[in-house]
């Protein structure tokens, strides 16, 4: 039985503006988005007929819910091959928190079975495959540091933005996209997406850290303050600048001084299960 072991990377938006709601039911980004190092790791064995999915995380969907269940079936349809597989996705990133776990589980499945069935298909093919299943899993596939614009899928690639200490922090809060969507005005001042860009670009690392904006945190915010309550212990501990993560809850911060990265990681892991030091790729 052919085996083949994948590491499935997060992301966080650096930015995340929601322009308005389209005719077809999704919303307008411009965000900037980038892969960290928090990771999953998914290891994928050949099989006759049917999928197996299995995982350390009782949470994770088994059934056709799951992203990686939809990539699966879609590669079938597409090429015509009837082929099975068996899944197992060692969850390391939290679920339902706004660092595109699912997304990446996804986009790692597209690319394994690229690779088992031996399609050849680029890069750029499996991204518009990908965009139909979920509209983060082109980014998992392209990685690094891009401008997302469309519902997410038309993506630019900018200066790397990598190898910055970063601080995540999950409250153990599950919020679905679909509801934080639900949630926001998409009225009210743009975001200022170029000036974040041009910090990237000029490698300034306390500009993109305090200029970080997302117009999905104030209606989240309030209905989950704790959220609020993170950024500021974060920003108490050192970090440059700490915003929610997409559709949130887990919230991140921006740090330079590693020492202020652990004493920050140890004050909320007090309160919190899920805190990592992490490092963006």
């Amino acid at each position: 039985m052919e085996e083949l072991i994948i590491e499935s990377y997060g992301k966080v938006n650096l930015a995340l503006d929601i322009l308005y709601k389209r005719d077809d039911g999704y919303h307008e980004i411009s965000s900037i988005m980038q892969r960290i190092n928090l990771k999953d790791k998914l290891i994928f064995k050949d099989r006759k007929e049917g999928i197996i999915i299995e995982s350390n995380d009782q949470r994770v969907p088994r059934d056709f819910t799951n992203l990686v269940h939809k990539a699966w079936k879609t590669l079938r349809e597409i090429t015509g091959i009837n082929r099975g597989i068996h899944i197992y996705i060692e969850k390391n990133i939290p679920i339902a928190a706004g660092l595109a776990g699912g997304s990446s589980n996804g986009a790692a499945t597209l690319q394994a079975l690229n690779t088992l069935w031996d399609l050849r298909l680029s890069d750029r093919e499996l991204m518009d495959i990908g965009v139909g299943l979920g509209a983060d899993i082109p980014f998992c596939i392209m990685g690094g540091t891009a401008l997302a614009q469309g519902i997410g899928e038309r993506l630019k690639g900018i200066s790397p933005f990598s190898n910055r200490h970063i601080l995540l922090c999950n409250p153990d809060i599950e919020i679905s996209t679909k509801y934080a969507y639900s949630k926001v005005d998409p009225n009210g001042k743009r975001l200022n997406i170029e000036k974040i860009i041009r910090c990237i670009e000029s490698g300034d690392t306390r500009c993109v850290a305090e200029n970080m904006e997302n117009k999905m945190e104030i209606p989240i915010i309030k209905e989950y303050p704790i959220i609020q309550d993170i950024k500021d212990t974060m920003i108490k501990n050192g970090a440059l600048g700490a915003i929610m993560s997409g559709s949130g809850p887990t919230v991140f911060g921006i740090f330079q001084c590693e020492d202020d990265i652990i004493k920050a990681e140890r004050e909320l892991s007090k309160q919190f299960k899920r805190v990592y030091i992490c490092k963006t790729l």
